[in-house]
């Protein structure tokens, strides 16, 4: 049910750019019918803004062209007003051409083709969770995952759970992490789209959330060379067209079924340029190291923290049927990243798996060795090195319209020109204020 408007003073239509950035246009809740029938207007060009604010040199779309962000009445998300904030309500929405056909280079169109596609070729549908981290700022020192920390950040904490809740987001755990500071927030499983559309919004509750208690907060990749990191790890189920889980077989190795071992050869084929749209900051390498806890290799193991692909623990307390359960979890995302071009992309990896002829990965059992593990073909080491990757592959550059491929290429090497001789710990200070 939409909010009822005359309890907002604005309505914010909203899309999530290559640099992770939520933007868009308000209206006047007078115009609120209007812009749910029409949109609001929208330009190609800014679809090539940086992280830091400039438009890429070498932007694609030029100065020609205009769009409409046409809101998806299912996304309202209301803030109620607080203290001296006014109250908003928020809209995602989709990059539409004029005449309301769809825009080739909107990533949230990006993510529901890809759907649509695993769908209509295979039958399944993609179940998803995004796991964030941030790190909230003017906390006193605690130690990792302690009551200390927990109590030190109310009444945000308590206030954030009720503003998901009462947003539709269904926060599932909210956690002291392990890095100074640190949180993590998960959301319950959901289909693959509306995953998505929760985790732009997330960021977004958290941040004005934050802003309005007076605590500065980042989801940066990394905010120190030797600290913990902030990443986003993104769990993916797939259900057959009856709705039952497929990706469990008890008698397989890892209890991965076949099919979910021919969706994992894809990620694992595609991982160095998959990255390039999943750790897509200057700094998100510095982060996807071995012995991080992030990303050790590309691999695919069973309850290993640095496996790219790993198999998720299950329970079978409280009744709980394993096969529901089952999951795997992406490691080498971050909050730089476009929610909907990085599900996106291990949509189309895992596709590619499932209808190309790819070897079946080993599953590496918990306790294999890290010496065995260490052999795992590595990730790119820079985001250099990741869109060079994005370039080299046929496979992955097929999936994009030719416009939006050259323009995430062109965002992110003019993000890496912006912090061009500077060391790690000024680039680290640059992405925290924009992240």
């Amino acid at each position: 049910m939409t909010p009822r408007t005359d309890d907002y003073a604005t309505v914010f239509v909203a899309t999530c750019d290559l640099a992770g950035q939520v933007r868009g246009r308000a209206v006047p809740p007078s115009e609120h019918d209007a812009v749910l029938r029409s949109g609001t207007g929208w330009v190609p060009a800014n679809l090539a803004i940086s992280s830091f604010g400039p438009i890429a040199p070498d932007n694609v779309f030029g100065s020609r062209g205009d769009l409409r962000l046409l809101p998806d009445a299912g996304t309202a998300v209301g803030i109620p007003a607080d203290g001296t904030a006014p109250g908003m309500l928020l809209y995602l929405a989709d990059q539409r051409l004029p005449d309301g056909r769809p825009w080739a280079c909107c990533p949230r169109t990006f993510l529901r083709d890809a759907l649509s596609e695993l769908r209509e070729r295979t039958g399944l549908e993609a179940v998803a969770a995004f796991e964030h981290e941030f790190v909230l700022g003017d906390l006193p020192e605690s130690a990792p995952f302690s009551l200390r920390r927990f109590r030190d950040a109310e009444p945000f904490g308590t206030d954030l759970v009720r503003l998901l809740e009462h947003a539709g987001l269904e926060p599932e755990t909210w956690i002291p992490e392990y890095g100074d500071g640190q949180f993590e927030v998960t959301l319950r499983p959901a289909p693959a789209a509306v995953a998505a559309d929760r985790a732009v919004l997330l960021k977004e509750l958290v941040r004005d959330l934050a802003r309005r208690r007076g605590l500065p907060v980042t989801f940066a990749p990394l905010l120190d060379t030797d600290g913990v990191g902030n990443g986003v790890h993104l769990h993916l189920s797939l259900r057959d067209a009856d709705g039952r889980p497929a990706l469990y077989d008890p008698q397989r190795p890892g209890r991965l079924s076949a099919l979910g071992a021919r969706f994992s050869a894809g990620v694992l084929a595609h991982a160095p340029a998959l990255t390039a749209l999943t750790a897509p900051s200057p700094v998100s390498f510095l982060r996807l190291a071995p012995n991080r806890w992030s990303v050790g290799g590309a691999f695919l193991a069973e309850r290993n923290r640095e496996a790219l692909l790993r198999i998720c623990p299950t329970t079978e307390l409280g009744g709980s049927g394993t096969a529901a359960q089952f999951n795997l979890e992406y490691r080498a995302a971050d909050a730089t990243a476009n929610p909907w071009l990085a599900l996106g992309v291990l949509i189309r990896a895992g596709l590619a798996g499932l209808t190309g002829d790819y070897d079946e990965p080993t599953v590496w059992p918990e306790d294999t060795d890290q010496s065995v593990l260490a052999l795992a073909p590595p990730l790119p080491t820079t985001l250099d090195e990741a869109l060079e990757a994005l370039e080299k592959d046929d496979v992955v550059r097929s999936w994009f319209a030719p416009q939006l491929l050259a323009t995430q290429l062109s965002v992110k090497r003019s993000e890496l020109a912006q912090l061009d001789g500077l060391d790690d710990a000024a680039r680290l200070r640059k992405v925290r204020h924009v992240h």
